[in-house]
């Protein structure tokens, strides 16, 4: 099924605001099924039909965690339209929320519909469906009550347009859920309901008490183990309080953390305080912790092999002064440069947040010093075509060892008799391939050349890490669009069960 976006913009003619606002409704929805136990259909208007014709389309879904869905099969997707879709035309054509008085039935489930309009600006661009499955109706909870209390406050919200918030540049990363905690404070902060997971969760930050009554800041102010946190939740209920959307904010006491979220209750224009949406997640915070130690540790490694390998790269060029015999002293160039190009990839990854590398800055760096080593500098352009994109650090080891050699045979063989020219690195990527040419306007290949009979050390090398570590293809020809030059290409699997299904 088509994703929202593309739903809307088939069947619809909302603007992109519109557009944005049912996205974050959609993105915040989740909250306002578990609490009304229901699930939520998001129907649209279908462009071209109008009046009592208008076919509205099912758009999204969302089913409640809470409570029994009212639908076995997935409604994205499907049209009503004629008295079927009465309640949705009044419920747009009226701006205000339409409840059915008498249970519908699907199949054998007794549903109650209700339809609420979903303003932006000040007009109806949509309809939030609220079906709730009647099948084991009984008489509600004290938590069953506050639930839906709560959701009724949010449904006036929406018919409103004062849910969910405005658009920000800041994401709200994924909170608590009604089930984790929940507690609702009155328009001065007071708790009036607290469910037993929110109750569990302040236990576990040290309060003893009663909740109940007692205002939450000043609650937290008692068990924040610093003064900021809790200053900054209580900032963040104020903002709450006063219709505003305020991010989520962390408290850490008792050995415990615990992340509060607050929701505004402004249901008619008028503040009915808040609801604040709390979750242990200690054990989480210990993990991200140690993922950042670890991921510290294994950059500070790659950061000792780069400086180690610079320092053999180093040594090798000083030996390489010293001797007088030019094979020797070419082995050892080459030498150099090999190890040189391994320490660019340990080099990116030093500061990578994962073992993942912008493969498009190695490769400029190193054509870069490819040209100063080689000595062709001014004489051969070395450029980059395309982009490789991000690889992972399995991939770009290999790979940029192969650049080397075969950029590097490129330079010496193509203009071995000094004449300049052109050698272009591209990369392309293609159904989960990769797939990398060296091509250059030089010399070409002899005559009776042959990459199985070569004994060119560097072909070699590139046969040898396409075939054990890429699991990659290697051709090497001459040039297929007229032009004198060589070009080899690899072509290599991006995914590790794709790796040797290409030769």
């Amino acid at each position: 099924m088509s994703a929202l976006s593309e739903l809307l913009a088939s069947h619809t003619h909302l603007d992109s605001d519109q557009t944005g606002h049912l996205q974050r409704l959609v993105a915040e929805w989740q909250l306002f099924a578990d609490l009304s136990f229901a699930d939520l259909l998001l129907w649209v208007p279908v462009s071209g039909t109008s009046g009592d014709s208008t076919e509205f389309l099912c758009a999204a879904q969302c089913r409640p965690t809470t409570g029994p869905t009212a639908y076995l099969y997935d409604q994205v997707g499907d049209r009503i339209s004629g008295s079927k879709a009465g309640p949705l035309r009044i419920a747009l054509e009226e701006s205000r929320i339409f409840r059915e008085s008498d249970p519908d039935w699907e199949g054998d489930t007794p549903i109650r519909r209700e339809a609420i309009p979903i303003l932006f600006a000040g007009r109806p661009v949509a309809v939030l469906g609220r079906d709730s499955n009647l099948t084991s109706v009984r008489s509600p909870s004290q938590l069953e009550l506050a639930y839906l209390q709560s959701a009724a406050d949010l449904a006036s919200m929406i018919a409103a347009g004062a849910f969910p918030g405005p658009a920000t540049d800041r994401e709200e990363a994924a909170g608590p859920r009604v089930g984790d905690g929940m507690i609702r404070v009155d328009d001065s902060g007071a708790v009036l309901y607290a469910s037993p997971n929110a109750s569990s969760a302040f236990r576990r930050l040290g309060f003893n008490g009663n909740l109940l009554s007692t205002p939450l800041s000043e609650a937290v102010a008692e068990l924040a183990r610093d003064p900021f946190d809790a200053a900054d939740l209580d900032e963040m209920l104020t903002e709450a309080l006063s219709g505003h959307h305020p991010f989520s904010r962390e408290i850490d006491g008792g050995g415990a953390i615990v992340q509060f979220r607050a929701i505004p209750l402004y249901p008619r224009g008028e503040s009915l305080g808040a609801l604040v949406l709390l979750q242990d997640v200690t054990e989480l915070r210990r993990r991200d912790r140690q993922i950042l130690s670890k991921d510290a540790t294994i950059r500070e490694i790659h950061h000792r092999v780069k400086n180690n390998l610079q320092t053999v790269a180093a040594l090798l060029r000083l030996q390489s002064r010293r001797l007088a015999n030019p094979e020797a002293r070419t082995a050892l160039e080459e030498s150099m440069r090999r190890v040189s190009s391994i320490a660019l990839v340990h080099e990116t990854l030093s500061s990578a947040i994962d073992e993942e590398v912008d493969f498009d800055e190695v490769v400029d760096r190193l054509l870069d010093m490819l040209v100063d080593v080689t000595g062709a500098a001014g004489r051969v352009q070395v450029s980059r075509i395309g982009s490789f994109g991000q690889l992972p650090a399995e991939l770009a080891t290999p790979l940029v060892m192969v650049l080397t050699e075969l950029v590097g045979n490129a330079v010496e063989h193509g203009f071995a008799d000094g004449r300049g020219g052109w050698v272009g690195v591209s990369g392309t990527r293609s159904r989960g391939t990769l797939t990398v040419t060296v091509a250059d306007d030089g010399a070409g290949l002899p005559e009776d050349f042959s990459l199985d009979r070569t004994d060119r050390l560097g072909l070699q090398i590139v046969r040898t890490l396409v075939d054990a570590e890429l699991d990659a293809v290697l051709e090497l020809r001459k040039r297929e669009d007229g032009k004198s030059g060589t070009a080899a290409t690899v072509r290599i699997p991006l995914s590790r069960k794709d790796r040797g299904s290409l030769a």
